[in-house]
C-alpha cells in the first residue's frame, strides 16, 4: 500500500493533486480562515471590535468575489497557468502584509489582498485536475484537492495550540508555502491546450449536446443555493473561534485544539464525490447544508461545553466541506466545457454571501448577542437546503464517473 501511494504521488496526476490540496490548505485553510481562527490574538493585539473584525472578515470575501471573477473572465483569454502564478501571489504578498502588521489598517489590507487569492485558485485547480486526470478520477480528485481547506484549518489550529499568542510566524509560512505549492502544481499539470470560450459559462451560446452550456436558470438557481448557505456559514468561519472562548468561555489552547479537530474532519470533504454519486445532487446537497446548519446551531446552543464544540465543530468542518465540493461538481453539470469558470460562478456566489454573512453576523453580535446571531446563520443554512432546482433530483454522477450528465437516474437493472 505505502509503495502504491508514493507511487501515485510520483506520476503527474498524483503530484498535481498532492500540490493542489497544499495550495488550497494555504489560500483557502490559512490566509482565508485563518483570520476567523486567529482573531482572539488579534483582538487581544490590535483592538479589533465584533463589528470591525466582520467589516474586515466581509472585505476579504469581497476581495475573493472580485479575484474569481478577475479569473472567470481571464480564463477564456489565456492559460489557467497564469491565473495560477497570479493566485500565489496574492497569497504571498497579502500574508506578508499581516505578518508584518502594526494597525488594524494594516492587518485589513493584508486580510483583503490574501484573501482574494482562493478566488482565482479554485476555478484554475479544477481547469488544471480535468485537464490531467483521467476521466474515471477526476471527480473524485476535485474533490481531495477542494479537502484541501481543511489541512489548512488544521495546521492554523496546530500553531495557535503549540503557541496561542503568535500569529505571524503562521502567515510567513503562508507567503512561502503559496509560491512552493504553485510551482508544483505549475510543473504537474497538463494545462488545457486552450483558455475555455468566452462563451461557456454564460449559458449565452447554443447547446452542444454535451452539457456544455445551457440555459441560464438552473445556473441563477445554483448560485441562489450556493449565496444563501454562504450567509450561513460565515458566523462559524468568522467568530466561531470567539464565540467558544469568550462566550463560552473555554480555554485558549482548548479552542485551539478543537479547531484542529474542525479542520481534520473538514478534510472528509473528500468524499463529497462519492456523495453525489450516491445520493445524487439534489441529495448531497441537502444533506451537506442541513448537516452545517447543525454544527452551526450545536456550537451556539452550547459553546462551553468541550464535547459540544468539538462535536458540532467536526460536523461543521466535514459538512461544509464536502458542501463546496458539490458545487464544483454542481458546476460540471451545468457546463461541462467549462467546469473551471462556471466554478467560479458559484463560489463567488457563495462567497458574496460570506461577505454579507459576516457583516451581519458581527453586527447581530454586537446588539443581541453572538449566540442569537448564530442561530440566524443556522437558519439561512436551512434555507439554503431548500434552495435547489427541482429536477436536481435527477443528477447523478455515473458509476464509471467519467462524467455528469442531466436525467432520470436508474438502477443498474434498469439500463439494459
Amino acid at each position: 500500500m505505502a509503495k502504491r501511494s508514493l507511487h501515485l504521488v510520483s506520476t503527474a496526476p498524483g503530484r498535481l493533486v498532492a500540490a493542489g490540496t497544499g495550495l488550497v490548505a494555504v489560500t483557502y485553510g490559512v490566509v482565508r480562515y485563518g483570520f476567523g481562527l486567529q482573531l482572539p490574538a488579534l483582538t487581544s493585539e490590535l483592538g479589533l471590535s465584533s463589528a470591525l473584525a466582520g467589516a474586515i472578515a466581509a472585505g476579504s470575501f469581497a476581495a475573493y468575489c472580485a479575484a474569481a471573477l478577475w479569473a472567470q473572465r481571464s480564463m477564456a483569454r489565456r492559460p489557467p497557468r497564469v491565473v495560477v502564478w497570479v493566485a500565489a501571489v496574492l497569497a504571498a504578498s497579502g500574508a506578508l502584509v499581516v505578518g508584518m502588521s502594526w494597525s488594524t489598517w494594516s492587518l485589513a489590507a493584508g486580510v483583503l489582498v490574501a484573501g482574494s487569492a482562493a478566488g482565482a485558485v479554485s476555478p484554475t485547480l479544477v481547469a488544471a485536475v480535468g485537464a490531467t486526470v483521467d476521466g474515471r478520477r477526476a471527480g473524485r480528485a476535485q474533490a481531495v484537492v477542494n479537502s484541501g481547506t481543511g489541512i489548512g484549518v488544521a495546521l492554523v489550529g496546530a500553531a495557535t495550540l503549540a503557541a496561542p499568542d503568535v500569529w505571524r510566524p503562521v502567515w510567513f509560512c503562508a507567503a512561502a508555502g503559496a509560491l512552493v505549492t504553485a510551482a508544483v502544481v505549475d510543473r504537474s499539470a497538463r494545462w488545457p491546450s486552450r483558455p475555455e470560450g468566452p462563451h461557456e459559462a454564460s449559458g449565452t451560446a447554443p447547446d452542444d449536446g454535451r452539457g456544455a452550456t445551457g440555459p441560464r436558470g438552473p445556473l441563477v438557481r445554483a448560485g441562489l443555493a450556493a449565496a444563501v448557505a454562504g450567509v450561513g456559514s460565515a458566523a462559524v468561519w468568522t467568530f466561531g473561534r470567539d464565540l467558544v472562548t469568550v462566550t463560552g468561555g473555554l480555554p485558549g489552547r482548548t479552542t485551539a485544539a478543537l479547531w484542529c479537530l474542525l479542520g481534520a474532519a473538514a478534510v472528509l470533504g473528500a468524499l463529497s464525490g462519492d456523495a453525489v454519486r450516491v445520493l445524487g445532487l439534489r441529495g448531497a446537497w441537502v444533506v451537506t447544508a442541513v448537516a452545517t446548519a447543525a454544527g452551526t446551531a450545536a456550537l451556539a446552543l452550547v459553546p462551553g461545553s468541550v464535547l459540544v464544540v468539538a462535536l458540532a465543530g467536526a460536523v461543521f468542518g466535514g459538512a461544509y466541506t464536502a458542501l463546496s465540493g458539490v458545487l464544483i461538481a454542481w458546476a460540471g453539470v451545468l457546463r461541462a466545457a467549462a467546469a473551471g469558470r462556471t466554478t467560479a460562478v458559484l463560489f463567488v456566489a457563495l462567497t458574496a454571501g460570506q461577505a454579507v454573512g459576516a457583516l451581519v453576523t458581527g453586527g447581530l453580535s454586537d446588539v443581541v448577542g453572538p449566540q442569537a446571531a448564530f442561530w440566524v446563520g443556522a437558519a439561512f443554512l436551512l434555507a439554503a437546503a431548500g434552495a435547489v432546482p427541482p429536477g436536481a433530483s435527477s443528477v447523478r454522477v455515473a458509476r464509471s464517473g467519467q462524467r455528469l450528465s442531466f436525467g432520470p437516474w436508474r438502477k443498474p437493472s434498469d439500463r439494459r
